[in-house]
């Protein structure tokens, strides 16, 4: 089975180098491909990356067509080419060893997607901001209950699905990181199988955060009510 791994890139610079490195470290046993897909940077981000792959054809980078993650993941999806596809955000935080145990469980048992929790037992966080932690809790809390779900991280983008799974989701209607609610909400909507593991988490080291609360609240509580219709009429 390849692996799809899509990797929305904006104003990375510093950190790009680390990520190709490691990724191609820990990944030389898979079938896989990597897609960068540059999201407007206003640096040196594009450049750079296509430097550093120019002989590396498992690797390839596109320009975003719509500014916002939505887009970024939208175009991820189509230019994707494998049976199973892996979203993971540019910072470092996400754990390429959870990588490959989402890929194996995915290859190996009957799953349309595997959601990995970083607040269930076995999981490890390291410096999450209190101020987002807190809401993040409450958010995901509400969610769970207004879908009667067992998962508890909805809105972390770090899952695996197959493609064929993820194209069942469309049209996606996101924007901006609210596209990391919608894909696992309308899994659970259409009833698809998934499986829930601890992960590791890490907050970033390097480069500046994307994400503004007062700025995506707005777009989680509409896609939570965008979603929670779609259950509904789904239902009828």
């Amino acid at each position: 089975m390849k692996l799809s791994i899509i990797i929305p890139i904006r104003n990375e610079e510093s950190l790009i180098k680390k990520v190709i490195e490691q990724l191609q470290t820990k990944l030389k046993s898979l079938n896989y491909e990597i897609i960068f897909i540059n999201d407007f940077s206003s640096d040196n981000t594009a450049q750079t990356t296509k430097e550093l792959i120019k002989n590396l054809p498992k690797i390839n980078i596109y320009e975003n067509d719509r500014k916002g993650l939505g887009g970024a993941i939208i175009q991820g999806i189509n230019k994707s080419t494998g049976e199973a596809v892996c979203i993971m955000m540019s910072d470092l935080s996400d754990s390429i060893d959870d990588l490959e145990t989402y890929y194996n469980i995915i290859k190996n048992e009957n799953y349309d997607a595997v959601f990995g929790s970083r607040f269930i037992h076995g999981s490890k966080v390291v410096d999450y901001p209190k101020k987002k932690f807190i809401l993040n809790r409450i958010f995901n809390f509400i969610t769970k209950l207004l879908f009667f779900s067992d998962y508890n991280d909805f809105t972390n983008a770090f899952k695996i699905y197959k493609k064929d799974a993820l194209l069942k989701t469309f049209p996606l209607v996101s924007e901006s990181f609210n596209i990391f609610l919608e894909l696992p909400l309308k899994i659970i909507s259409r009833k698809m199988k998934y499986k829930i593991i601890p992960i590791s988490w890490v907050n970033r080291k390097e480069g500046l955060s994307k994400f503004d609360i007062k700025e995506l609240r707005a777009k989680y509580l509409f896609t939570l009510i965008y979603c929670l219709f779609e259950k509904l009429l789904l239902r009828k």
